[in-house]
């Protein structure tokens, strides 16, 4: 079975070369969000197994709080995408990383690899090296 990815961005030409990248990789993109809210919304309604989550969002820096609430309270793996790392340099209870923006296509694939491997409880050796971990 594919892996379900949700894609968590306001920018609406990132959404969707985000979702053309991964769909040619043969990942199922089941929605993408462009603020909070839409996004719980939408993980109430369907299974979703990473979301790829921006910081600022249509309604503000909301993505911190959004992936933290995602991670813990509904099992998602959580993989931030930003232009703004720094915001999470602390790390972010329950999520795996932040891969920062711009980015191309073959960072995006090993970081998406990599997070499903973890979630899925894959020996992972090295994570990419554009994808900062968090200690958690």
């Amino acid at each position: 079975m594919t892996a379900r990815i949700l894609i968590i961005e306001d920018e609406a030409l990132v959404a969707m070369e985000l979702r053309f990248v991964l769909e040619d990789l043969g990942y199922d993109v089941v929605a993408t969000a462009a603020d909070a809210r839409t996004a719980r919304n939408l993980v109430r309604e369907m299974e979703v197994d990473l979301a790829l989550v921006d910081i600022h969002l249509s309604d503000g820096p909301t993505g911190v709080e959004l992936g933290r609430d995602l991670a813990q309270e509904k099992g998602v793996t959580v993989l931030y995408m930003t232009a703004n790392p720094g915001m999470v340099r602390n790390g972010v209870a329950g999520a795996i990383g932040v891969l920062s923006k711009p980015t191309d296509e073959r960072a995006v694939q090993k970081s998406v690899e990599y997070a499903l491997g973890r979630r899925n409880g894959q020996p992972v050796q090295y994570a990419p090296p554009e994808l900062q971990l968090f200690a958690n």
